[in-house]
């Protein structure tokens, strides 16, 4: 087991270095990328996600998401065993790679004197503060992700060279059709993981953490969705 809840550490870690380290340098004053736009950030994202996949794939399935995880052993092609392991593993390797992020970008952090600008660094907001709404944006990306997945691993590709592409496909995909109502977290472990390290590092910011339990909910339902899905589509129907 401990080889694979390393996997999921360091993937968590590495995904939110790479994906909040594009916010910082687009994001951050003086960087040399300030002002690089959403393109940059949707195709970075997708990196962030299709590195770590690539490095550990093979020792724990690369789910790097709660969501996933959950999904999968509703799906019944994962352990529920290794759920709560794996989840742990997750959200405290997406607080180790926002801690990261933070001294990474020290300097440009102690330039920036925007509260939500740094705080976006590491989490997610909703660009229209509107509760069901934002729950229901969560939901539905996530579900995306979720049965996607899910179909992909009935369809051979996931075995195949084309599983890499995919992966980066599929959260593109996500992030520049669905990206621009809450940031399209997709993952309670990618939010909440790194608002936990904004805590840590800037103890005096406000964390939002009343906006925060949505990219946590929205995600897991959206998981739980596409897997119940996923069987219905998957199970015979007896005449």
């Amino acid at each position: 087991m401990f080889p694979k809840i390393l996997a999921e550490f360091l993937g968590t870690a590495m995904l939110i270095l790479l994906g909040d380290g594009v916010v910082a340098n687009v994001s951050l004053n003086k960087s040399g990328m300030k002002g690089g736009g959403p393109v940059q950030i949707t195709l970075a994202w997708g990196l962030a996600v299709l590195m770590p996949v690539i490095c550990y794939g093979a020792i724990s399935g690369a789910h790097f998401n709660p969501a996933v995880s959950i999904g999968l052993a509703i799906a019944g092609k994962f352990e529920w065993a290794l759920v709560v392991p794996y989840i742990i593993a997750q959200v405290l390797g997406g607080c180790f790679g926002g801690i990261i992020v933070y001294f990474f970008f020290k300097q440009q952090f102690d330039a920036t004197q925007d509260p939500a600008t740094k705080l976006g660094v590491f989490s997610t907001a909703p660009s229209v503060r509107n509760t069901m709404n934002n729950l229901f944006c969560e939901c539905v990306g996530t579900f995306v992700l979720v049965f996607v997945i899910l179909m992909n691993r009935d369809s051979g590709a996931a075995t195949s060279g084309v599983a890499s592409l995919f992966t980066f496909g599929l959260i593109v995909s996500i992030g520049m059709s669905l990206g621009g109502t809450t940031g399209y977290a997709i993952n309670p472990a990618r939010d909440a993981g790194p608002r936990i390290a904004h805590m840590i590092v800037l103890p005096k910011d406000d964390h939002n953490w009343g906006y925060g339990w949505i990219p946590v909910i929205g995600p897991l339902c959206g998981g739980v969705l596409a897997a119940i899905l996923y069987l219905i589509l998957k199970t015979p129907l007896s005449l």
